[in-house]
């Protein structure tokens, strides 16, 4: 995650029009034990789902869009009421998406758009895995978001079209992980060589890349670097500066949490940045905003929900 300058996009409204909104449901849950390193999480969004009667605010433009940092995860979306477009980082509209997408690695800030009424069931989900399960080049998912005939196997469009049918969130993950748990079973194996890595991406890189030298067998670092991009559509040094990147992020969260106060050149040292600038450039490219700016939307701004619920 060129970028434009953080609140100097068309679509972007004042501070009325992008606050929180009391009636949407966000929702980030962990998927059970044996989906553990297949699925790294799911999450839930209902534009609609708590407003009820004609007193009830209205969404506005602003509270209606969704803002998604870089992620080396891949991710199976499926809009289940209502329609969601992809929007440029400047608010350039894009045309709307099939209800069920697969997108890849992200390398850069993603911005969505959706229609009031709009509900979606999204799974974040390891890259390694899918690739076993579907034998998908994730390289060259990288960045794109593609319908999920991409996948060819009649197994898969009967679980898309099941998906589009389920009424809500117990029932959309119920079907999928119906799908995906006999599927799992048989590449567990040879995507883990051991327990699944603990959360968040550093236990996931540093779990990936052990394997990806013992399934060398002793030869060079060259080819386990190889066989990291193989698996997850991206350079080992990329995944690091992500990895970096949500540590900081989780630290201010939780900062913010205690009422501490965030020096951001302490954090910007404690993390490995070689100095304030260096986070700012990096947290800007990976999210489209500045260190405090983000905080500040993260805080504020209704679009900016996956923000809130990933810790």
């Amino acid at each position: 995650m060129s970028l434009v300058a953080a609140g100097a996009t068309p679509l972007d409204c004042g501070a009325m029009d992008a606050s929180l909104h009391p009636g949407t449901i966000a929702r980030l849950r962990i998927p059970s034990r044996a989906l553990e390193g297949c699925v790294y999480a799911y999450l839930w969004r209902d534009l609609a789902g708590e407003v009820a009667g004609p007193s009830a605010p209205a969404l506005t433009e602003a509270q209606c869009q969704s803002w998604f940092p870089a992620t080396p995860l891949c991710g199976l979306s499926w809009t289940l009421s209502g329609r969601v477009r992809e929007l440029g980082l400047g608010g350039e509209p894009g045309d709307w998406l099939p209800a069920g997408v697969l997108g890849g690695p992200r390398s850069g800030p993603r911005r969505f758009q959706s229609t009031p009424d709009g509900r979606a069931f999204m799974v974040a989900i390891r890259p390694e895995a899918l690739q076993a399960m579907t034998g998908l080049d994730i390289g060259a998912l990288k960045d794109r978001m593609v319908p999920l005939s991409v996948i060819d196997d009649p197994a898969w469009r009967a679980l898309d079209a099941a998906m589009r049918e389920a009424g809500d969130e117990a029932t959309a993950r119920r079907t999928l992980e119906a799908f995906l748990l006999p599927r799992w079973r048989t590449v567990r194996a040879a995507v883990l060589a051991d327990d699944p890595p603990p959360r968040g991406y550093a236990g996931w890189m540093q779990r990936l890349a052990l394997r990806a030298i013992a399934a060398g067998h002793g030869r060079s670092v060259r080819q386990a670097e190889r066989r990291i991009k193989q698996w997850s559509g991206q350079s080992l040094r990329a995944l690091r500066l992500v990895s970096r990147a949500e540590a900081a992020f989780h630290e201010v969260r939780r900062r913010d949490e205690d009422d501490d106060a965030v020096i951001w050149s302490a954090l910007a040292q404690d993390h490995g940045y070689a100095d304030q600038a260096h986070l700012c450039r990096e947290t800007r490219r990976l999210s489209g905003f500045s260190p405090e700016e983000l905080r500040r939307r993260v805080a504020e701004e209704e679009a900016f929900w996956a923000y809130r619920v990933w810790v």
